[in-house]
C-alpha cells in the first residue's frame, strides 16, 4: 500500500521481471528457480495448490522476504537493493483482511494515506473517493468489525489503492467470499486494470483465473511448470473435442454410430449428449477433425452447429500437476507453515 513514484527508466513494457528466484526453509525449497515476466497493464495469474510457493513469491516481490538467490525487479526497482523506492509503487492485498477492525472504514483509509505522506487534505479526499468507488460510503463511520466479509475485503482493496500503486499484488483475494461478493471484487479488479494498474494475482480458483488473468503461470512445488495465455495452455494439454449437433434430433444416436464406424486413425469413441442434442467427439489433430466433418457432410446430414471445445482450466491443471489446484502439498515444514502459507 504505497504511493506512486514510478521509476521513469522502467518504461519497458514489463512491470515485473523475475529470474532464478530461490527461497529455502530448512531443507525445503519454497521457490526453486522461478522465472516470471508480467507485462504492464495486465493481470498475471499465478496458479498453484497450497504449498506451491505463491505467497512466498508475493512476499519477496513486496520486500517482506529476502530471496536466497535470483533477481527480481518491479517497476524498474530491485526488490533487494531498492526496497524503499519499490514500496512506493506497489500495493498488496493478502489472503486475510489487514485493516484495523476497531477503526471506522474512513479512518482506516485516512490513516493509511497519512502514513504514505499524503497531506491531510489529500488523505481525506482519497479516503472519500475510494469509499465511494467501493460502495462503502454509507458504512464509512462504522467500525470495520461491523462489516461483512465482503465489505472488509473491499475495504482491504481500497486500502491497497490509497497510494495509487503501479503494481498491485492480490494474494488469493476472494478466499472465503460468497459468489456475489466475489463477483464484486472481480469487477473492482477489472476497473483497476482499466486504470492502468498491473496486477499479480495468486489464486486456486479456476473461474477466477479465467475471469481476470491475461496470462497464467502455473507453479507447483516451487517450480514454474507452465505458462502462457489460458487458451494457449489448454491447447498445449490437448484434449480438444468436436461438438456436432444435427438439425434433426432423431439423427443424434445414428450420427454417433456413423462417426464411430468411420475408422479414423486414433479417433476416440463418441459421447452422446442428449441434453444438449449433440455428439461429442474427442479429436487429437486437425486431420481427425477434417475427416469427421467430411464424412458427416458426405452422408448428407444437415447440421445445426459444429464447435470445437478445449479442456477446462481445472483439467489443464490436473494434467500438468497430477492433482487439482486445491489439493494440499506438504512442501513446507510445519514450523514454517504460518510464514509461507500459500
Amino acid at each position: 500500500m504505497t504511493r506512486t513514484d514510478k521509476n521513469p527508466s522502467a518504461a519497458t513494457g514489463t512491470a515485473v521481471t523475475v529470474r532464478g528466484l530461490v527461497k529455502h526453509y530448512g531443507e525445503t525449497k519454497a521457490l526453486d528457480g522461478v522465472d516470471l515476466d508480467v507485462r504492464e497493464g495486465t493481470v498475471m495469474g499465478v496458479l498453484g495448490p497450497n504449498g506451491a510457493g505463491k505467497t512466498t513469491l508475493v512476499r519477496i516481490l513486496s520486500t517482506l522476504l529476502t530471496p536466497d538467490a535470483g533477481q527480481a525487479t518491479v517497476a524498474g526497482y530491485d526488490v533487494v537493493h531498492q526496497p524503499r523506492q519499490l514500496r512506493r509503487v506497489i500495493g498488496l492485498t493478502g489472503q486475510y483482511a489487514s485493516v484495523d477492525e476497531k477503526l471506522p472504514g474512513w479512518e482506516n483509509l485516512y490513516m493509511i494515506g497519512r502514513l504514505l505522506d499524503l497531506s491531510r487534505r489529500e488523505a481525506r479526499a482519497r479516503a472519500d473517493e475510494l469509499l465511494e468507488r467501493f460502495s462503502l460510503t454509507e458504512a464509512a463511520k462504522r467500525p470495520a468489525s461491523t462489516y461483512s466479509g465482503g465489505m472488509r475485503r473491499r475495504l482491504d482493496l481500497a486500502a491497497s489503492m490509497i497510494g495509487r500503486p503501479a503494481v498491485l499484488y492480490l494474494d488469493e483475494p476472494t478466499t472465503g467470499l460468497d459468489p456475489r461478493t466475489r463477483n464484486e471484487v472481480w469487477d473492482e479488479v477489472k476497473r483497476m486494470v482499466g486504470d492502468g494498474v498491473t496486477v499479480l494475482l495468486t489464486t486456486q480458483y479456476m473461474e477466477e483465473a479465467e475471469q481476470l488473468a491475461t496470462e497464467l503461470t502455473v507453479v507447483d512445488r516451487g517450480k514454474v511448470i507452465a505458462g502462457g495465455g489460458i487458451e494457449e495452455l489448454k491447447a498445449k494439454v490437448g484434449g480438444r473435442a468436436l461438438r456436432v449437433r444435427p438439425a434433426d434430433p432423431a439423427q443424434l444416436r445414428p450420427l454417433a454410430g456413423w462417426i464411430d464406424d468411420l475408422g479414423v486413425t486414433g479417433l476416440a469413441g463418441t459421447t452422446v449428449d442428449a441434453e444438449r442434442g449433440s455428439v461429442l467427439v474427442p479429436v487429437l489433430s486437425d486431420e481427425q477433425l477434417t475427416a469427421v466433418i467430411g464424412a458427416v457432410t458426405a452422408r448428407g446430414i444437415t447440421l445445426s452447429s459444429v464447435t470445437t471445445e478445449l479442456p477446462s482450466l481445472d483439467e489443464v491443471f490436473l494434467s500438468l500437476t497430477g492433482h487439482r489446484a486445491g489439493a494440499p502439498q506438504d512442501t513446507v515444514p510445519a514450523d514454517n507453515r504460518e510464514e509461507v502459507a500459500v
